[in-house]
This record gives structure tokens, sequence and C-alpha cells, in this order.
């Protein structure tokens, strides 16, 4: 994570986006404390993303069907005429 001083980045808030979108996270401090991360929007949306409570596989698993023998039969139709 890149590292800059609150004045650095206000003069230098081109590079600091463009590092932010390449590199990762920049962090701002200020008075030398650490004060916001700068981020690039997909990395916000992902990190900010809700998250499956559960997995799929999971999810079937606990399905009232799970461990019966069911037969899924196909019906052999044959598509209908269309006329143009």
């Amino acid at each position: 994570m890149g590292s800059w001083r609150l004045a650095q980045a206000k003069a230098n808030f081109s590079e600091v986006v463009a590092k932010a979108m390449t590199e990762g996270p920049q962090e701002v401090t200020r008075s030398g404390k650490d004060a916001v991360v700068i981020v690039s929007k997909k990395e916000w949306e992902e990190r900010t993303r809700p998250k499956p409570k559960e997995s799929i596989v999971e999810f079937f698993r606990k399905s009232p069907a799970f461990g019966q023998d069911v037969d899924f039969k196909r019906l052999k139709l044959k598509p209908r005429k269309v006329e143009f």
C-alpha cells in the first residue's frame, strides 16, 4: 500500500488515483496519523459486495429432496413448425 502525506496527495492527486487503480490502495496521512485510504472503484465494489451466506452446494444439501432418487425424464418432443 502506498502512503502519502495529505499535502503530497493534494499536489499529486492524479498520480494517487492512478496508483490506486494500478497498484492498489493508497493511504493518506494527516498530521502524521492515518486519515483515509483511496481505492479504485473496482476494488471498492469487490470489498463491499454482500457475500452469500452459504454456497450453492450447501443450499442444495439442505434441500428436503437431498439424497432422494429423483428421475428427471426429458420429453422427446419435436419443435413446432413456424411459418414465415
